[in-house]
């Protein structure tokens, strides 16, 4: 494995995330040069829109490595998640082979790696990059438990069995990132096999900062009020409070109105960047002027 590019310190790692506008703490930097230092899997869990698939990204870009994502959901398989064949590519070669004396030979042929689709578990493992690639696995809490235990065994050996073409093992493992949204459990054996790292919202402080680095094109005084506004929302029974990436969107959705300040106007007309449900926005907007009123104080 190439650790030329590792990071050399818990320093060096914090400098880099801010290299990439990423407002990470000490925490997490550590987590991060941990997990690469020690080739473990890291696993981030924390509400949705925290910055937990972000600080992935940001890993891969940190050391020069391919992102490869795969995107867990219900139901989520093998064929999608590891591999299939290319059975249309199959029977367009066996029709043109039909005539062939040799039949094994031809049955052989079309379970060669050519014919193989490659998904992103497989094409993580079975990697030639100078850089070992960073697999994300999205939202591992959405697949089932099935799944869960699959993914057990192939981080601890890395390695892939395929029928027609034998074990696929890593010759250099990449550097593994799963992210939960805690929608559910996942299994203590699956989290043992990983570092753990849990992303909170940010303080106010910090979430201005974030909103500074990413979203520059806000003005300061509208990024405060901004995450102060997010904040406020926050302490509201709602069915789905804003993470930091409503922030963000918010507070560009603002200035591309050309707002430097908040006004109930304004926050009335934009709402839906940061609440996605009927209920919230409704439950909001009754208390529009009031939550103006805390964010301009505290901005």
């Amino acid at each position: 494995m190439n650790t030329s590019r590792l990071p050399e310190s818990i320093d060096e790692v914090l400098e880099k995330l801010a290299d990439q506008r990423y407002i990470g703490d000490r925490p997490l930097a550590t987590s991060i040069y941990l997990a690469l230092r020690l080739s473990k899997p890291l696993f981030i869990e924390g509400e949705a829109g925290v910055g937990k698939t972000e600080a992935a990204k940001v890993m891969a870009d940190v050391l020069g490595a391919r992102l490869i994502r795969l995107q867990c959901y219900e139901g989520i398989d093998v064929a999608h998640a590891v591999y299939e064949w290319n059975y249309p590519r199959q029977l367009l070669h066996i029709r043109l082979l039909n005539e062939t004396a040799d039949r094994a030979a031809a049955e052989r042929e079309i379970f060669s790696p050519e014919f193989l689709l490659r998904r992103p578990l497989l094409d993580a493992i079975d990697n030639t990059d100078e850089i070992p690639p960073v697999l994300l696995i999205d939202e591992i809490d959405r697949s089932d438990e099935e799944f869960e235990a699959f993914l057990l065994e192939l981080l601890s050996d890395f390695q892939v069995s395929i029928p027609e073409l034998g074990t696929i093992s890593a010759k250099q493992p990449p550097f593994v990132v799963l992210t939960s949204n805690r929608t559910r459990e996942v299994h203590d054996a699956l989290k043992r096999r990983c570092l753990y790292h849990w992303i909170d919202y940010p303080a106010i402080e910090k979430e201005i900062a974030i909103v500074r680095a990413r979203a520059p094109e806000a003005a300061e005084q509208l990024a405060r009020e901004v995450t102060a506004m997010v904040h406020a929302l926050r302490e509201m029974e709602l069915y789905k409070v804003p993470g930091v990436a409503e922030t963000l969107d918010w507070a560009r959705s603002l200035a591309a109105l050309g707002a430097t300040r908040l006004d109930s106007s304004l926050v009335d007309a934009t709402l839906g960047a940061a609440l996605k449900y009927q209920e919230d926005l409704e439950r909001a907007r009754t208390a529009v002027p009031e939550l103006v009123e805390r964010a301009e104080r505290a901005g």
